[in-house]
């Protein structure tokens, strides 16, 4: 049941829509009966934003509603593909213009949670936000103890309120799709409303942050792929994150990365490289890879070096994924639709009884127009969506673990399409691929996992013949009780027999004795229906036996 607060909420959306004139996004013919009916009710509401554009009034209206809106213009920002340019353009405003909260409140809070005073901890410390973003925004201060610069996180006060009161909405809209839609079971729409509502529940402890950056760091030491500003844990708390101060180009600013000479091709190529090193080497992914948050270092234009921040948001995927991911690619790359076709049914994705030659049909269907084109002719978009209408077709389901995936996989493509649009993603990706695969099943690989599991084998080694005494002992008892189990229902069945054979003969000398009786045939009557009786008694004592 809907609580008060989500109803209120609802309410916030709804006249968000009618302030700022979104219906206009849809053409007329296509607008919502419920929209008219939200009008109606909602008779009081104006259009107060005319004058303004509608790509500024989008940007606006997802600004105003708060941190999983402003999520979602950023990930959009990036599909140029998928808008005009005009609103990517406002929509990229999105990513580190959020207007700022009061730089007090952050010292503030800041003092609060660190336990001592602005001046004691810090030097140089800037009221005025560097960047804001929608749960927190930065300062830039230099450390007292050791002159070393550092950029502050503060997380945004009452954050928390605002994205539980969204959450509870979402899971109350997918509950009533859950229980209305009928590709409910397919989307599974709690389940990803759960999984989302971990994710940025995650993001809003600093601590989690930290911690994942660090990791995330030693995963790149001395790579030429990524570098991972230094986090200072002691200046850390779950509102408050102190981290190393970085210098670079934002990757959006394009004509800034053109001036200093970038390589775009190597560039654009490391970030491809980048992203499959996070998934299948370290299972261990920045998901949150939207223009604000990636930078290119200023040195080194030539053999360019990507710099990641805001770790809030980190996937990680099991073995089986990461197989099952990897044999994917290299299936669709090799144009083996036969085996990505193959590799859905058997992870349990689509239907087993799926017929496996009209399947791979369907996907042939979508993925062949795309191959061996570069990035600036692939509409991934237009490949999605025939993807969604081929997984309707055959009941497939959407897996919550890979939603971050999919997600960083869109940001990939944004920032593909904007810094190197001729970009060969097959000859980029494939010899990652199949080097990863084949390091799978080399002897190193193998003698690796033996060296991780002997400790654990070494352990229970001395254990061994009483754990295959008893296996055996267990064994010898379940086939005596399988036995057992057998000759018993031999003898029910033989008991049943007689049970309905006495049944037959009951109903049999019943009916006569019935029809005696109304016959007014006494003696008939009095020879029937004692054996009638005595056949019923055998029939209850062969059953209940």
């Amino acid at each position: 049941m809907i609580k008060l607060k989500e109803l209120s909420r609802l309410y916030r959306i709804n006249k968000t829509i009618i302030e700022y004139g979104l219906i206009e996004l849809l053409p007329h013919k296509h607008r919502p009966f419920s929209y008219t009916l939200m009008r109606f009710m909602l008779f009081w509401i104006r259009t107060k934003h005319k004058k303004t554009p509608l790509p500024e009034r989008l940007r606006l209206s997802l600004q105003s509603l708060g941190p999983i809106y402003i999520k979602l213009g950023q990930m959009l920002s990036t599909r140029r593909d998928l808008l005009p340019p005009i609103y990517a353009d406002q929509l990229a405003h999105l990513q580190d213009n959020v207007p700022p909260f009061c730089g007090e409140l952050a010292i503030k809070q800041i003092e609060a949670s660190l336990g001592k005073t602005i001046d004691e901890l810090f030097e140089n410390f800037e009221v005025t936000a560097l960047a804001s973003a929608s749960i927190a925004q930065v300062h830039t201060a230099t450390l007292r103890e050791d002159n070393r610069e550092v950029v502050i996180k503060v997380i945004r006060p009452e954050i928390e309120k605002t994205i539980e009161a969204d959450i509870q909405l979402m899971k109350w809209l997918a509950s009533l799709m859950q229980r209305f839609l009928k590709e409910a079971d397919r989307l599974r729409p709690v389940e990803v409303v759960y999984e989302y509502e971990k994710t940025i529940l995650d993001e809003l402890d600093l601590m989690r942050e930290g911690a994942n950056a660090i990791q995330l760091r030693r995963n790149f030491l001395d790579s030429k792929l990524l570098y991972v500003p230094e986090i200072y844990s002691d200046y850390c708390t779950k509102n408050v994150l102190v981290m190393e101060r970085i210098y670079g180009i934002p990757v959006s600013d394009i004509e800034a990365l053109k001036a200093q000479g970038t390589d775009f091709k190597l560039l654009a190529e490391r970030g491809v490289e980048t992203f499959f090193t996070q998934v299948f080497r370290d299972s261990f992914f920045h998901a949150d890879m939207h223009p604000g948050n990636v930078f290119v270092s200023y040195e080194h234009p030539e053999d360019p070096l990507w710099i990641g921040i805001d770790c809030g948001i980190m996937g990680t995927l099991n073995n089986e994924d990461k197989r099952y991911l990897a044999e994917n690619f290299l299936a669709f790359f090799n144009r083996d639709y036969r085996q990505v076709a193959q590799l859905h049914i058997d992870s349990g994705w689509v239907p087993e009884d799926t017929p496996v030659e009209e399947f791979e049909f369907a996907i042939r269907a979508v993925c062949e127009p795309i191959f061996e084109k570069p990035l600036s002719e692939i509409s991934f978009a237009t490949v999605l969506i025939n993807l969604f209408n081929t997984a309707r077709r055959y009941n497939m389901k959407v897996q919550p673990q890979l939603v971050l995936l999919q997600k960083t996989l869109l940001y990939i493509e944004g920032l593909g399409r904007q810094l190197y649009p001729q970009l060969d993603l097959w000859d980029t990706a494939k010899p990652f691929l199949e080097n990863w695969m084949r390091d799978q099943v080399s002897p190193k690989t193998l003698m690796k996992k033996l060296q991780q599991k002997a400790p654990f084998w070494l352990e229970k080694l001395p254990d061994l013949p009483e754990l295959i005494y008893h296996n055996l002992a267990n064994g010898k008892s379940l086939q005596k009780q399988q036995k057992m189990l057998i000759e018993s229902l031999n003898q029910q069945q033989k008991s049943n027999s007689k049970s309905y054979f006495y049944i037959g003969i009951g109903v049999t000398l019943t009916l006569i004795s019935a029809l005696a009786y109304l016959q007014t045939d006494q003696d008939l009557t009095l020879i029937a229906g004692i054996p009638a009786l005595l056949a019923w008694f055998l029939a209850w004592h062969h059953t209940n036996r």
